[in-house]
C-alpha cells in the first residue's frame, strides 16, 4: 500500500516525527472514541463496530458512523504497521489476515475413481512416488530423459541387431520387411496406443457413472 506522507500525517493528531499538530478546527477530530472499542483485522483492512445504531438511523447517523470507522482504521494502520520509503514510494506492510473469508466458488466435486484406482484400492496397491524427468543409464553411465528426444523409452531403436520372436513374426506374417529399429519403434508406439485406448475407456466409464448417479 503506497500513500503520500503528507496525506498520512494529515489523518493523525501527530506527525510521523512524533510532533503534535493542531486539531482545533472546524474539521472532524481524527481522535475517535467509542463506548465499545473497535476490533480490527488489518490484514483484510477490516474494522468491526459493535456500537448499536438507533432503531431508524438517519443518513447523518450512518455517515458519521462510517466516517468514524474509516478514521479509526486509518489511525490503527498508521500506528501499528511498519512504514518504509522506497523508489516506488511510501509503503506500508500489513499483518497476515485473521478473518477467514468464504470461497468465491463451491468446492470441486469429488473425482470418480478410475477402474485401475478402484482395483488398486481393493488390492492395497500403492501409487509409485513421482520421480524426476531423468533416469540413470547404466550402459552410458549418464543421466538421460525418460521420454522424448534420446529418451530411455526409445532404447533399442538404434540397435543394429535384436532378438526376434519367430512365432510372433510367423503369426503376423510380416517376415523381414520391417527393420530392427522399426520393430522396436512399432512396439513402443503400439504400447502408447493401447494406453490411450485404455485411458479413453476409463474416461467414458467415469462419465457414464457420473450421469447414472446424477
Amino acid at each position: 500500500m503506497a500513500e503520500s506522507l503528507d496525506s498520512l500525517e494529515a489523518s493523525l493528531p501527530f506527525n510521523l516525527n512524533g510532533q503534535t499538530v493542531d486539531t482545533n478546527s472546524t474539521k472532524s477530530s481524527v481522535i475517535v472514541s467509542k463506548p465499545i472499542p473497535y476490533t480490527f483485522d488489518l490484514g483484510n483492512l477490516l474494522i468491526n463496530d459493535a456500537n448499536p445504531l438507533p432503531p431508524t438511523p438517519s443518513q447523518a447517523h450512518l455517515s458519521t458512523a462510517a466516517r468514524d470507522c474509516a478514521q479509526a482504521l486509518i489511525n490503527q494502520l498508521l500506528t501499528t504497521c511498519p512504514i518504509t520509503s522506497s523508489s516506488d514510494g511510501v509503503l506500508m506492510t500489513l499483518p497476515p489476515p485473521t478473518t477467514p473469508l468464504p470461497r468465491e466458488k463451491p468446492l470441486p466435486a469429488k473425482k470418480e475413481q478410475t477402474k485401475w484406482e478402484k482395483f488398486a484400492a481393493k488390492k492395497g496397491i500403492k501409487d509409485k512416488k513421482k520421480e524426476g524427468k531423468l533416469v540413470f543409464d547404466e550402459e552410458t553411465q549418464e543421466w538421460v530423459p525418460k521420454w522424448g528426444y534420446k529418451g530411455k523409452n526409445k532404447d533399442g531403436e538404434g540397435d543394429w541387431i535384436v532378438e526376434v520372436d519367430e512365432k510372433k513374426e510367423r503369426k503376423e506374417g510380416r517376415g523381414n520387411e520391417i527393420g530392427v529399429g522399426g520393430e522396436v519403434r512399432r512396439e513402443r508406439k503400439e504400447k502408447v496406443r493401447r494406453n490411450e485406448r485404455s485411458q479413453r475407456a476409463n474416461e467414458r466409464r467415469t462419465r457414464k457413472n457420473a450421469s447414472d448417479g446424477g
